[in-house]
């Protein structure tokens, strides 16, 4: 992350004397003319490369540093150093090592040049290798080059050489300067090392936006959302001059935990701050109005910023995708190419998803095959994403046959894209077969053994079910519980399957029942195939009618006026029955519900679903 530097200090070599700075400061003689020549035009070339660097104008920086070459003047390390940015700056970091190379003085300046150049321009281990060639000479780091070398860490989530680096920051005195500590928080924190992130920021007697806006990003990263808004929070009544960054740390926050109103506040103030029209809060208010079912809010944002970054057409991508909003997502795609937006491998992955999610067949294989064209090689999401669109569609002998071909060796989400294509299409015995080839990879995740559990029983092999469950309690592993939840105001109301611990549970199952009535008459029928036990009939019944969902729909039916939306939350994939049973409500009630489950929205109206009852 970039920081304000301070202004570079005087260098002095190991043997400069007093005698030597008062001989160099005299004027020279007057019969010299070439030297004060050549002391004012070296002077005039740094201010011009200045300018070229800010303008990023590469082919009259080109033109200047041939003139600088012809001239002699890439002896003067001042010129070396503004060479090296220009060049950085102009995203050609091997230029900069070049004039490095070849600069026959290098000082503390010039090294932290071509070190910064290298870890702004994602080159992680050419600036740590740099680093070290630089601890052989006499010159030591400054709190210039530790915050270079400490991002460097970070981008190759390195802990361990950070903390080496960390220990030579204290060893010479620099682990309490502002911004070397700012980058140790901040690299700590990238790498996952929260703790040691947090211990670093409590001991730094000063503190600045990046410390702040590091130790804020790492609680984000490791789902602390509560830390992570306490901090910010702390950041605000102290009065601290937050960065977007910061911004758009919290606003991911709210977004991921589906915090709404929070984060509508929280957009608030980023107008008030002028940070509204930043692409990367941009690209977080776009995610967390998609994530929270207010695609309307996501397009606005979207439409309101005037320079979008590719995380900003990212974030509208994957929210189109999630909305069953395809047309809409192949048109962005197009906009992307036409802008000289170049797509990337989270692009792709993207757009697969909305021809996953829309049985798109054709177009998904069509977009595969472009990745080529742009110079990605697929990687084992995208082969999870095609193997997933031809068994969403069916077809389950083609998608087997893709993974046959994989240049790669075939993943557990490559392997659970096909079963989740068996159990949608029936397809027992396949099913079985891919389960048997899960289980040959040896540890797999917790929700992987309760989808190979869900196969077994769906083919009828309650051994080998029951099997799968016992693998995941000798791990010490609990199946995760069904949840769903609504916001109310700035409270969660949580629910569970069964559940009676709400302050207006009798509420909420009287309203279920009535509801029951209307939606028998209306044609409803419960289908009981979606509970993988073997269990009698009416147990069946029981417990399908008091899922999660229907629970938090009753709650919204009876708290949210008519003409709002009730928008529920889960953290599992809505069951088919359920999915049956809430567009009999919204048909039955008359209001509009959105469900957001672990892959999509659903918007339910008139009795009828966005999905098309293909999820």
């Amino acid at each position: 992350m970039l920081h304000p530097l301070p202004k570079t200090p005087l260098q002095l070599k190991p043997n400069f004397t007093l005698s030597n700075l008062l001989i160099t400061t005299l004027p020279k003689p007057p019969q010299n003319p070439p030297n004060f020549e050549q002391s004012f035009t070296h002077n005039h070339i740094c201010k011009l490369l200045l300018s070229l660097t800010h303008s990023r104008a590469l082919p009259k920086g080109l033109q200047l540093h041939a003139h600088v070459i012809k001239s002699g003047f890439q002896t003067i390390p001042l010129v070396s150093h503004h060479l090296i940015n220009f060049y950085s700056k102009n995203q050609l970091p091997l230029h900069s090592r070049q004039v490095f190379e070849q600069a026959p003085h290098k000082s503390s300046t010039t090294w932290s040049s071509v070190i910064s150049s290298f870890a702004q321009n994602e080159l992680p281990v050419l600036a740590i290798d740099y680093f070290r060639r630089m601890l052989g000479t006499p010159l030591r780091p400054d709190d210039h080059i530790y915050p270079s070398v400490t991002k460097s860490c970070a981008i190759l989530n390195r802990p361990d050489v950070g903390q080496s680096i960390h220990s030579l920051a204290v060893k010479t005195g620099y682990q309490f300067d502002v911004f070397v500590g700012s980058s140790v928080v901040d690299m700590y924190a990238k790498c996952g090392e929260i703790r040691d992130a947090r211990k670093m920021f409590d001991e730094m007697p000063d503190k600045n936006v990046v410390s702040w806006s590091g130790m804020i990003y790492g609680y984000t990263q490791a789902g602390e959302a509560e830390e992570a808004l306490m901090l910010f929070k702390q950041a605000l009544v102290e009065n601290l001059d937050v960065n977007d960054f910061t911004f758009s740390s919290v606003v991911r926050v709210c977004g991921s935990s589906t915090l709404l109103e929070l984060g509508k506040q929280i957009h608030g103030l980023c107008f008030k701050t002028s940070f509204n029209s930043s692409s990367f809060v941009g690209s977080s208010l776009v995610s967390l109005y998609a994530k929270c079912g207010v695609i309307e809010g996501a397009y606005r944002v979207f439409d309101e910023i005037p320079v979008r970054n590719l995380g900003m057409w990212n974030a509208m991508l994957i929210a189109c995708a999630q909305h069953v909003h395809t047309n809409k997502a192949f048109d962005l795609f197009k906009q992307m190419e036409s802008a000289g937006m170049k797509p990337n491998f989270i692009t792709f992955l993207c757009v697969l998803y909305a021809c996953s999610h829309a049985g798109l067949v054709e177009k998904g294989q069509h977009y595969f095959q472009l990745m080529k064209a742009y110079g990605i090689e697929p990687g084992e999401m995208h082969y999870a994403s095609l193997v997933d669109l031809l068994g969403r569609s069916g077809k389950l002998q083609d998608a087997v046959k893709i993974i046959e071909k994989m240049p790669i060796e075939p993943t557990e989400s490559v392997w659970g894209a096909l079963l989740t294509g068996c159990r949608l299409h029936g397809d027992t015995e396949l099913a079985a077969s891919v389960a048997d080839k899960i289980f040959e990879l040896g540890s797999v995740s917790s929700g992987m053994h309760v989808l190979l559990s869900n196969a077994y029983a769906a083919a009828g092999r309650f051994e080998e079910a029951a099997k799968a469950r016992k693998m995941l309690r000798d791990r010490g592993v609990k199946k995760e519980t069904g949840l769903s939840w609504v916001e109310e105001g700035n409270k969660i109301h949580t629910f569970a399957a069964g559940d009676r611990s709400h302050m207006r549970t009798n509420e909420i199952y009287q309203k279920l029942e009535d509801l029951a009535e209307e939606m028998e008459r209306a044609g409803y029928i419960a289908d009981t195939s979606f509970v993988l036990r073997e269990v009698n009939n009416e147990e069946k019944n029981q417990t399908i009618r008091y899922h999660s969902e229907r629970l938090a729909v009753a709650f919204g039916l009876i708290t949210f006026p008519p003409d709002r939306p009730i928008r529920i939350m889960k953290n599992l994939r809505i069951c088919g029955d359920c999915h049956t049973a809430i567009k009999f409500m919204s048909k039955c009630s008359g209001r509009v519900i959105i469900v957001r489950d672990n892959n999509r929205f659903h918007r339910f109206e008139d009795g009828k679903c966005t999905c098309g009852d293909y999820w």
